[in-house]
């Protein structure tokens, strides 16, 4: 795990093969918004798979068509017929944009670390989030992944790169569900 303030903006981009994976088990409509798109790890995979995307970031990370400077926990409505939302988040700030993602999109689709499903810590307001988006009824499904992804390093890295041991899944909200999530195993490979 590295230190919060080595992560700077939590910039780990997203294996391709872990879009791929989403894109067996989901069905996704034509157009999507990747609000924290980075360099374009799940843009490109979506494009490449027939999907209009609309990619942002709050950092400029000068890649042609995406839109630098928006932070979307300060956007208040998706790009023009964008029905869903596929992001990696900031994890620190992951239950943050479910909630915010929610109110801009019917589907939500997030990989995150398995690890968000632990309980939240009612104290704080981060902890509040998780539960809410985990226990809010909305949660419709949790993608586990089988086999661990190939490892995430952040932008710039230079130490090791083993493989991660990390669990990681895509969690898929959706407005209109209502009851308990349905866990699924996928496999990348």
């Amino acid at each position: 795990m590295h230190r919060h303030e080595d992560r700077g903006f939590d910039l780990y981009e997203t294996p391709a093969c872990a879009t791929r994976a989403l894109l067996c088990v989901e069905e996704l409509p034509h157009r999507i918004w990747e609000p924290a798109a980075g360099m374009g790890a799940i843009v490109d995979v979506l494009r490449a798979h027939g999907h209009k995307v609309a990619a942002s970031d709050l950092i400029e990370y000068r890649v042609p068509g995406h839109a630098s400077g928006r932070d979307f926990l300060q956007e208040r409505r998706a790009p023009p017929y964008c029905k869903a939302i596929v992001t990696n988040p900031p994890f620190q700030l992951a239950a943050f944009f479910v909630q915010h993602a929610l109110i801009l999109a019917p589907k939500v689709c997030m990989l995150m670390r398995l690890a968000f499903l632990e309980a939240g810590n009612e104290k704080t307001l981060a902890g509040r989030a998780r539960l809410e988006v985990l226990d809010g009824g909305k949660l419709a499904r949790v993608h586990v992944f089988r086999n661990r992804l190939p490892m995430m390093h952040r932008a710039n890295w230079q130490g090791n790169k083993t493989t991660s041991a990390t669990a990681f899944a895509w969690f898929v909200w959706d407005r209109n569900h209502r009851g308990p999530a349905k866990l699924r195993r996928i496999t990348w490979e």
